[in-house]
């Protein structure tokens, strides 16, 4: 098998994904890389705190390696924090990297091309899978997750720390896709096949942040399609 790492938020599209890399054998994963708010000590824009994310890979049997960051870092930290991580991992062994995205071809092509520069090779177990069909195939398997981000754009706040189930894609409204690929929602995934036992939690109080649109590549803010700030609602978990 070929060594890789697994870009790891978490969530249920890293966990669809690790799910089909195992079972396809294609591929040994030897380390999950989580981008981390150093700050609160929490997943950047999951806001689930540190403890829990450690609490996944103990249960998943895999070796964690984070990515700090500041609060709201720039491209130019965010890449440069990015490049020495993964020029770390590339030196353990790692050609590949695997990625859990879906159908967004911009993003696709920037992991590629960042990635390319280090001659690490990118994976996307589930490119092009209808996100219907993999919300059908995450509940089928028996995988459990809540929402633990809203944004506000697209959902309100009684959404936020809903489990995911049947009834929660009903409710969806029509413009928002069911794995929240444009950034809808995130969410935490605490069972599931490839975890050896459940993470428990209970679910705290809920937040609600506004942040700066992120900038885009050439250093400039993402004003154009998108408001300047963007408001979302946090679901604080605390574990047991």
């Amino acid at each position: 098998m070929m060594p890789a790492y697994m870009n790891w938020s978490g969530g249920k599209d890293s966990s669809l994904c690790l799910h089909h890399i195992l079972k396809e054998g294609k591929y040994r994963v030897d380390y999950l890389l989580t981008s981390v708010n150093s700050m609160y000590n929490r997943i950047s824009m999951h806001g689930v705190r540190r403890d829990l994310l450690e609490a996944q890979a103990k249960s998943l049997g895999i070796p964690l390696h984070t990515v700090e960051l500041s609060e709201q870092p720039g491209m130019k930290e965010y890449e440069q924090a990015m490049r020495d991580k993964t020029s770390f991992l590339k030196s353990k062994g790692c050609d590949h990297a695997i990625f859990g995205d879906i159908f967004l071809e911009d993003l696709k092509q920037y992991r590629e091309q960042k990635l390319g520069e280090l001659n690490i090779s990118c994976v996307f177990p589930l490119w092009k899978i209808p996100t219907r069909d993999l919300m059908n195939e995450f509940l089928e398997m028996g995988y459990k997750a809540i929402l633990v981000c809203i944004n506000e754009e697209y959902l309100n706040k009684k959404f936020c720390g809903r489990l995911i189930d049947k009834s929660l894609l009903n409710d969806f409204p029509e413009n928002v896709d069911p794995c929240g690929e444009n950034g809808e929602y995130h969410s935490y995934v605490y069972d599931g096949p490839i975890f050896r036992y459940p993470i428990h939690f209970h679910k705290a109080e809920t937040v609600y942040r506004r942040y700066t649109a992120p900038e885009n590549s050439s250093g400039a803010a993402s004003t154009v399609d998108h408001p300047s700030t963007y408001g979302f609602y946090f679901c604080d978990l605390l574990p047991y």
